[in-house]
């Protein structure tokens, strides 16, 4: 397996009292940018504050901020883009859950409730916040986020989008509707 683009290993004993800020450079900037298929990340950071034991999973809270440049689905020309997004993550020991599934039975049924959160494995002493992080970004993403053009492109390519249909058959439609 590679190295993740912003990887950022944190001890779970002990865990660090303060926030822990995750910030990428340029370079992890640019191997991101690639990885999600951005034009371009000019910033990227997140202040997350953990809490918890390694027994029981470690909580990861916090905020992860990024500026990029993104490509329109649409017209093909970048655009920017800010996003702000809330991280609620639990990092859980990967033998302790494998040892509680083997326990579970077939029939075992779960409910997940709203305080539910997103696990993720690791092995070892550590966890990668860092690339946490990064999946959180992904997530952030619209991979068909439109550009302030595209309905000029469609337009321009006769295609019409939803109520804004034109043309003999809508005005047949049209009349039909009002017989």
């Amino acid at each position: 397996m590679s190295t993740p683009e912003l990887s950022r290993m944190v001890k779970v004993r002990p865990l660090p009292a303060k926030p822990i800020v995750v910030e990428a450079d340029e370079t992890e900037r640019a191997a991101l940018a690639s990885r999600f298929a951005l034009a371009s990340l000019s910033s990227l950071s997140a202040e997350i504050s953990l809490e918890g034991a390694a027994t029981d999973g470690v909580r990861a809270n916090g905020t992860m901020r990024a500026k990029f440049m993104q490509i329109c689905a649409v017209s093909g020309e970048e655009f920017p883009v800010e996003v702000s997004e809330e991280i609620a993550l639990k990092f859980v020991d990967a033998e302790t859950t494998r040892a509680a599934l083997a326990d579970a039975t077939e029939d075992l049924e779960i409910e997940l409730s709203d305080e539910d959160l997103d696990e993720i494995e690791y092995s070892g002493d550590a966890f990668d916040l860092g690339e946490a992080v990064a999946q959180s970004l992904g997530l952030a993403i619209d991979p068909y986020a439109e550009g302030p053009n595209a309905d000029a492109v469609r337009a321009k390519a006769g295609i019409v989008t939803e109520g804004e249909q034109d043309g003999p058959m809508a005005e047949r439609l049209a009349a039909l509707k009002k017989g």
